[in-house]
């Protein structure tokens, strides 16, 4: 998300329980029973800050995110309870004006750089006996995304596509206990791979689509933005058969961190 992109929020939304599924699991490992302030950060449509707001429903909270489709979304959410704050803003850059109790974060941080310095940044945001939550996708060694580098070069939008490829942006699960040991009085790293069972024509490819791959297709013009779809499709579809009654399984590996200072 640190990345200037124009979401579209129905894409991603397309599954929305695959994404949620993850997301719940960070809130319920929260060990925090009322705190007085919650960011979401990279809060997106604001589904998931609604689950915030049942679980600590008298809360300042606030949802934080730098696209202002996603937030337009967000607004039109059924919030229960006291009302949600919504603000635009870089996570990169992003401080609150008071130190807050808990940040969470699900699915945003990859979409930023440089995590040696913003882990640590995001830390001291925090209120004494407060909490970073952290989220974020770990499969970028999987076909679904190693194909999106393998289509990049099978055609005339190479050079156009070069500069969007980068290097794996979540590091292994000990280097961020590493960074944030020092800082916190207990860190708790994990990872889950979930078996996600998909249904679709293609919808490895319709699932990237609402994510990383769209940050490729947005650097590309038609007809060549078609053709480098259709590469990737066709390259993904092999990689990920139909199984039982059509369904097609996607393994997907995700980060957690649970940080307390």
């Amino acid at each position: 998300m640190g990345q200037a992109m124009q979401w579209d929020p129905r894409q991603y939304l397309a599954f929305a329980n695959q994404r949620l599924r993850p997301a719940l699991e960070l809130l319920a490992r929260i060990p925090l029973e009322a705190p007085a302030r919650a960011i979401d950060l990279g809060c997106g449509t604001g589904t998931v800050t609604g689950y915030l707001r049942g679980r600590w429903p008298s809360a300042e909270l606030a949802g934080v995110d730098n696209s202002p489709e996603m937030l337009a979304q967000a607004a039109q959410a059924a919030v229960a309870g006291p009302p949600v704050r919504w603000e635009q803003a870089d996570l990169a850059t992003w401080r609150p004006a008071e130190p807050c109790d808990v940040i969470y974060s699900n699915a945003a941080l990859h979409w930023i750089g440089d995590h040696a310095a913003q882990f640590p940044r995001l830390v001291r945001l925090l209120a004494p006996g407060g909490v970073l939550a952290v989220q974020m996708p770990r499969n970028f060694s999987a076909p679904s995304h190693v194909l999106m580098t393998t289509a990049a070069q099978a055609g005339p939008w190479r050079e156009r596509l070069r500069g969007r490829m980068h290097a794996a942006p979540v590091a292994d699960p000990a280097v961020y206990y590493d960074l944030l040991a020092p800082l916190c009085k207990s860190v708790d790293v994990w990872e889950t791979e979930y078996q996600q069972v998909l249904m679709g024509e293609n919808p490895v490819a319709e699932f990237t689509k609402g994510s990383w791959l769209k940050s490729l297709l947005d650097a590309l013009d038609e007809p060549e933005r078609s053709q480098f779809e259709a590469v990737y499709r066709k390259l993904v579809l092999e990689a990920y058969p139909k199984r039982h009654a059509g369904h097609t399984l996607f393994p997907f590996k995700r980060l957690f961190i649970v940080a307390q200072v």
